[in-house]
């Protein structure tokens, strides 16, 4: 049985007072102190069954506890019980690994109590992985099974043999996306590899489906070689209506994509570029209406300089924004610099006007806006304050961002980051099942800049002028509305197709 809350808060009390009777007579507890400086999470949520010996405030003094090792009780559940003891199931939120060990550490001296096993939510999620394949045909009898296969299925094969546009309507082709990986640049882990990316890729799959009914497939590379991956993407199209490049290590993923996107008679969309491009700038546009500001006046300033990063400043320069500075590992990206690869060269000659080359706290001094997509703990709240008034701070590193969310608030008007645990989540989820429905949809052969634009407007107006505020700038992803929104305005805005 699950314990309701009002239940739940009479133990507690019932624990309080029974141990404020007692506290004289009970020697101080050794409780591990929490030492992790983040935020409880569902992403580390953990499930320990105890047993405790049965009593009125038995299952109040294990919330306590819990409570004071610095977790969130979700959820407690009594699996079983007898005169003496009851066994109990709490899961709580922890912030880290770590943290996890702690609490547990701290309901094992509890006097009473016994600890038998804990499970980790997020690894139980994963086992035997995340998606899976099922047909759309019953095949019930010889009649069904001989039309969706051999002799009946010859037939469509000659269709297509004379018609190969026809795949489109009479495969998988027409709703299906391939997620391809070489696991050099999976989230904030790094060059892992192949089969340690698999499990962001089947996530981005099963997230293709939620919210864009897109089928989508991982296909995870074990080269790292730009020509061997172009080869066998380009071996495995047939099959697929679009390619999804994710989590690929720049500076190789832009020449991945530039050849794929000649080579190749579909989309190819590179989610870590284009994905956080759109997001970012669906996000800007309500922000710049949130402070009363143009973006062709505003000044920004962009730390990371990587396939995001680029993106991002190619798409504000798109759209018409002020003036850009990059800032990456070499410093501020400026004209006068040598030995710079070929895309911070373009930067270089397409942004800072000015010329700057300080440090990153002095490049946003004055600023309107910092993009983060870098790294944790680069700037404090002093240096957000030497902002221009009303500014605007996406810090989007993950899990830590570039500056601590609470110190930039005390001086930027907006404030917004990668965390779901954090208002204004800008998270790509928003855009690339919406775009994929749309490119689908409309048998495009290209992703466009005018795609990606539509996009980020249709993001933006599903918030609503009238609704957005310093804390709502973005929807939320679960909003329905988004993806069909998303699909909508690329589906207008896609070119015809070639031929």
């Amino acid at each position: 049985m699950t314990v309701q809350y009002p239940l739940w808060c009479a133990l507690v009390a019932a624990s309080r007072q029974r141990d404020a009777a007692t506290s004289a007579e009970k020697p101080e507890r050794d409780i591990p102190v929490p030492t992790s400086t983040r935020l409880p999470s569902a992403g580390f949520s953990i499930t320990i069954r105890v047993s405790v010996t049965a009593d009125a405030s038995a299952i109040g003094r294990l919330t306590m506890c819990v409570g004071e090792a610095g977790a969130v009780v979700t959820a407690l559940d009594v699996v079983d019980s007898d005169h003496v003891r009851v066994t109990v199931d709490i899961t709580c939120d922890t912030a880290d690994s770590g943290h996890a060990d702690q609490v547990v550490k701290a309901l094992e001296v509890l006097p009473g109590v016994e600890v038998h096993k804990v499970s980790d939510r997020t690894f139980l999620l994963h086992l035997g992985g995340k998606i899976e394949v099922n047909s759309k045909v019953a095949l019930r009898n010889r009649d069904e099974l001989s039309r969706a296969y051999t002799p009946g299925v010859a037939r469509v094969c000659l269709a297509i043999a004379e018609n190969p546009a026809d795949a489109r309507r009479l495969t998988i082709k027409r709703n299906t996306v391939a997620v391809v990986t070489d696991g050099t640049a999976v989230l904030g882990l790094g060059n892992i590899g192949p089969a340690a990316a698999l499990p962001v890729m089947e996530g981005k799959a099963a997230l293709f489906k939620r919210f864009g009914g897109v089928d989508a497939w991982p296909v995870v590379l074990d080269t790292t070689d730009t020509d061997e991956i172009v080869r066998i993407v380009k071996a495995i199209a047939p099959a697929y209506g679009g390619i999804n490049l994710e989590d690929i290590a720049a500076p190789r993923c832009f020449e991945i994509e530039e050849r794929l996107r000649q080579e190749l008679d579909i989309p190819v969309f590179h989610d870590d570029q284009h994905g956080t491009a759109i997001c970012v700038l669906a996000a800007l546009t309500n922000a710049l209406r949130v402070v009363g500001k143009q973006l062709a006046d505003v000044r920004v300033v962009v730390s990371g300089a990587g396939a995001a990063g680029t993106a991002i400043m190619k798409l504000l320069l798109r759209q018409g924004v002020g003036d850009i500075i990059a800032y990456d590992r070499k410093g501020a990206l400026h004209r006068g610099m040598t030995d710079l690869s070929s895309s911070w060269q373009w930067l270089a000659e397409h942004t800072n006007t000015s010329g700057y080359a300080g440090d990153l706290a002095g490049a946003i001094r004055g600023a309107d806006v910092f993009i983060g997509v870098s790294a944790p703990n680069l700037l404090t709240g002093d240096d957000i304050a030497g902002m221009a008034p009303n500014a605007i701070v996406f810090a989007l590193a993950n899990p830590d961002p570039e500056v601590d969310p609470r110190e930039a608030r005390k001086h930027a008007a907006v404030v917004a980051t990668g965390r779901s645990d954090q208002p204004n989540q800008i998270n790509n989820v928003l855009a690339f099942p919406g775009v994929f429905r749309g490119m689908l949809d409309a048998h495009a052969e290209e992703f466009t800049d005018e795609m990606a634009l539509a996009a980020a407007r249709a993001i933006a107006d599903v918030v609503g002028e009238e609704k957005i505020n310093p804390s709502v700038i973005v929807p939320s992803v679960f909003d329905s509305r988004v993806a069909p929104a998303v699909a909508a305005a690329v589906r207008e805005a896609a070119s015809p197709p070639r031929g």
